[in-house]
């Protein structure tokens, strides 16, 4: 999904309504880019592009957004490869350790970005409502500061300058039936329990689905790890001989990789408990059929992504590209994301967006007074629901490790390749 936004109607638009004469009537003074048309290229994937924002930031600042989608490798690829064709790029945190040595992304200079202060220490700190998080993988806090803007190499601790701003972020766990299980779920260990036999399924996404497994591994008391998100081979081959085990003994009815498969699966009932999305688990609801996002004793399986700036931006560029940060952390977005499901940068700013009960249901984990709606108006949650995993603070507090790229990752993959062909 590619939204470009056509510019031509806005900038006639300007022109009449913001001719010299009008102008100096209201005595605002003419934005920089009304003849200077700019433009920034923002690279991502086509779920982090959002037609509702571009159309938004260029009505508020007469900016083009101009979406630039690819998948989540190639965002990668191309940040290493071709660093001059974007400007803005949304990417996740566990790229950084491949993107970052490279130079292309130039260090964030914090003073120019207003609501700096106000980024969710769970970023800047490893820490919520002041206590420390997991850090297993790639938690931000270990990758979000440079040590110059044109640094090639991460800060040990926090500095003027830094890699992303975040944009979305969530925390995952499993999805379940609970009209077909008829009993409480508490451990990523019942993902292989022999009880579900032939009605589980788990994430083929080899980096992501293999620490669901360790998760579950680690539930089970089979081994501890000292970081489920950069195994040794070691650790590896036993995780995947655990899943191979399990296969073979028909534990598993697919292994999933779209966001559809997963509704699909869950919907139809031919699974009860999978590895799931949060906004998965809303689609199944939204065909009035029960499923939950179930909290668990371990904690969650965490991820985020940000905006980062291109090395080449200067001038003119630069000043569009800070100020695409600035109105992106002032709150309209955070509220928007925040509805989504998502958590925001900023949640002060995205607080004065958004309605007393829906900062009540999906910030606070209280229920709702009246209908939870979508961006676009739709029902999401009756009056009386609460969101699962409650608050904030107990969902992200919760996290036990982050989505990452392992040293070992070539080696992880064709193991884990192994798994799906045995």
């Amino acid at each position: 999904m590619t939204d470009i936004i056509d510019p031509t109607l806005g900038l006639k638009r300007r022109t009449l309504l913001q001719g010299t004469a009008g102008i100096l009537a209201t005595g605002i003074a003419p934005f920089v880019h009304a003849q200077d048309k700019v433009v920034l290229r923002y690279l991502g994937t086509a779920v982090n592009q959002d037609k509702a924002i571009a159309e938004k930031f260029k009505a508020d600042t007469g900016i083009e957004i101009q979406y630039v989608a690819v998948t989540t490798d190639d965002v990668t690829k191309r940040a290493v490869t071709a660093p001059n064709s974007f400007d803005l790029i949304d990417t996740e945190f566990f790229s950084l350790k491949k993107i970052v040595p490279t130079g292309n992304l130039k260090g964030i200079d914090s003073k120019r970005v207003k609501n700096a202060d106000k980024i969710t220490s769970l970023f800047t700190k490893g820490e919520v409502a002041g206590k420390k998080v997991g850090d297993q993988g790639t938690a931000p806090v270990k990758v979000i500061y440079l040590e110059g803007e044109k640094s090639k190499a991460f800060a040990k601790s926090a500095t003027q300058f830094m890699s992303l701003i975040p944009t979305t972020y969530n925390a995952d766990t499993l999805g379940i039936r609970p009209d077909l299980i008829k009993r409480p779920i508490g451990s990523w260990a019942e993902l292989l329990n022999p009880e579900f036999k032939g009605k589980t399924a788990i994430l083929n996404i080899p980096s992501i689905g293999i620490m669901d497994a360790a998760m579950v591994v680690e539930a089970k008391g089979i081994h501890k790890y000292a970081d489920k998100g950069n195994m040794t081979k070691e650790e590896i081959d036993k995780t995947i001989e655990f899943l191979i085990k399990a296969k073979q003994d028909g534990q598993f009815r697919a292994f999933w990789k779209s966001f559809d498969e997963s509704v699909n699966l869950m919907a139809s009932g031919e699974v009860v408990i999978q590895s799931m999305w949060s906004p998965a688990v809303a689609a199944v609801r939204s065909k009035g059929i029960a499923c939950k996002y179930q909290p668990l004793k371990e904690g969650y399986r965490s991820w985020g992504g940000g905006l980062g700036l291109a090395s080449h931006l200067k001038g003119a560029q630069l000043d569009a590209a800070y100020e695409y940060i600035n109105w992106y952390t002032s709150g309209w977005v955070g509220g928007y994301l925040n509805r989504q499901g998502y958590y925001s940068a900023c949640m002060d700013t995205a607080k004065n967006f958004m309605t007393a009960d829906e900062w009540g249901y999906w910030i606070e984990g209280k229920a709702a007074q009246g209908d939870i709606l979508s961006p676009e108006g739709k029902v999401m949650e009756k009056a009386g629901a609460v969101r699962d995993g409650g608050s904030f603070e107990e969902r992200m507090g919760h996290v036990a490790c982050w989505n990452s790229v392992m040293d070992e990752d070539r080696y992880m993959v064709r193991r884990w390749n192994e798994f799906i062909a045995a």
